[in-house]
């Protein structure tokens, strides 16, 4: 489309809500992991729900492609705004437009990050429970239903929206959900835009559910030989019915790479670590019955502790290992995927997802939120192993597909998993794009994402 119509939206916004800088257009052509780059046309930078409306009403009008970002740091290209257009940033929309915690709820824009809510909550008490890390902003991880570290006892992000305020690609306010903890009245749509990926329309207000926050922390670490034995010792501890708040697994290439890197000497095994919330003498126990259960499984040691700088040395390993890797393959590019699979089958496939990369001339490193069966695969490369990589890529997600699991557990579809949705999901994917038609009939919002276009 002609570029003269940004001259009429910069009569709709004040000045410095458009921009057209070579460098801030520059900023919104990708994301994180994702390299494919594409310039917008304009970046506009909302303050109000007003605002949105006004873009979203215009971009409508004129069939203008928009891609909604707040802090940008999605890893499958979600904000890569492939057909040019707005790229509508949301950043300055980052305020708690209200904190009720007689009701174990707040309210706010979506630019906030979740360490931000946490920040805000725990002078009362209340914390949110969701922990994907890179402080990711609400809007976002309600866009890709985020879970992470704490997703085995907590859940994921979808589990904690109570409502939602929403500019649809027509320019039409609407308000989904309730403050209420509970509701069977209408279809549940909050669940509908939990994972949309901003294709739906453009979250603008958000009620999240907070939970009271935890009496007394414990952390613990526990190497195994083989990913087939922490796997086991994760299986059992949740058929105990061990109430774990976090457990991780960090494979022994990670555990290498952070001995090499910051000069440690933990035994370069798989590796699980875990995090356990409650009263004192609760965790105690948790903590008891897991040790025994990890000896069972033929652990010969098992570190544990409430001190607060000693729980951040247990896991630091898990922290530090992204930079780890990146300083052990310096010089090269990497690629960061997920993907979910049934817990019983966990071991099989992180194993032969490994085995995969190191045949094909890839050295990855695999960590995992184990005990909901999602894992990460951190994959390096050269310049000009792209198409290996792709094929690579396309081995894992079959892997994952045949074990009864997904493409992605967390990160969400964006443009790399795009191709796999049909196999995924076979016939109910034409019921989604119904869904995308009827909500979205031009087209418009962050087109290209999440479901591929029907081939005639």
């Amino acid at each position: 489309m002609d570029k003269a119509y940004i001259a009429q939206l910069q009569k709709l916004l004040k000045a410095d809500q458009v921009s057209t800088s070579a460098s801030v257009l520059a900023q919104h052509a990708r994301g994180e992991s994702y390299d494919h780059s594409v310039m917008p046309d304009v970046v506009i930078f909302p303050e109000s729900t007003e605002d949105v409306q006004k873009v979203m009403a215009f971009a409508f009008e004129h069939g203008i492609a928009v891609t909604p970002v707040a802090v940008n740091s999605s890893l499958e290209g979600h904000t890569v705004p492939l057909h040019g257009g707005i790229s509508l940033d949301v950043t300055r929309m980052n305020q708690v437009i209200s904190f009720r915690p007689e009701d174990l709820l707040i309210i706010c824009q979506p630019a906030m990050t979740y360490p931000q809510i946490n920040e805000h909550a725990k002078r009362s008490g209340l914390f949110f429970p969701i922990d994907p890390g890179a402080h990711a902003s609400i809007g976002g991880m309600i866009s890709t239903n985020a879970s992470g570290t704490m997703a085995v006892r907590y859940g994921v992000t979808a589990d904690y929206v109570m409502g939602l305020e929403i500019v649809t690609p027509t320019g039409e306010i609407i308000q989904i959900g309730t403050k209420a903890r509970k509701s069977s009245s209408g279809y549940n749509l909050t669940k509908l835009y939990c994972g949309a990926e901003g294709t739906l329309g453009v979250i603008t207000e958000v009620t999240l559910k907070l939970v009271g926050l935890p009496e007394a922390l414990m952390a613990a670490r526990v190497p195994f030989k083989s990913i087939s034995e922490a796997s086991q010792f994760v299986i059992s501890l949740i058929q105990a019915g061990v109430m774990v708040a976090r457990c991780e697994l960090v494979d022994a290439n990670s555990i290498r790479a952070v001995n090499k890197h910051y000069q440690r000497s933990y035994p370069e095994e798989v590796t699980i670590f875990l995090e356990f919330q409650g009263n004192p003498l609760g965790i105690e126990r948790e903590a008891e019955t897991a040790r025994e259960l990890a000896e069972a499984m033929g652990a010969v040691q098992f570190e544990a502790s409430r001190d607060p700088k000693a729980r951040l040395e247990l896991w630091e390993a898990r922290h530090n290992l992204y930079y780890a890797s990146v300083a052990a393959e310096a010089g090269k590019r990497n690629m960061t995927t997920d993907m979910a699979v049934p817990i019983s089958k966990l071991a099989e496939v992180i194993e032969t997802s490994i085995s995969l990369c190191e045949n094909q001339g890839f050295k990855a490193y695999a960590a995992g939120h184990v005990g909901d069966g999602n894992f990460h695969l951190l994959v390096f490369f050269e310049d000009g192993e792209e198409p290996k990589l792709d094929s690579l890529n396309h081995d894992l997600i079959s892997l994952a597909l045949k074990a009864g699991g997904t493409s992605t557990g967390e990160h969400g579809v964006g443009l790399r998993k795009l191709k796999y949705m049909a196999a995924e999901h076979g016939p109910a994917l034409e019921v989604m794009r119904q869904i995308k038609l009827a909500l979205d009939p031009k087209n418009i919002m962050n087109p290209g994402k999440k479901i591929p276009a029907k081939v005639v």
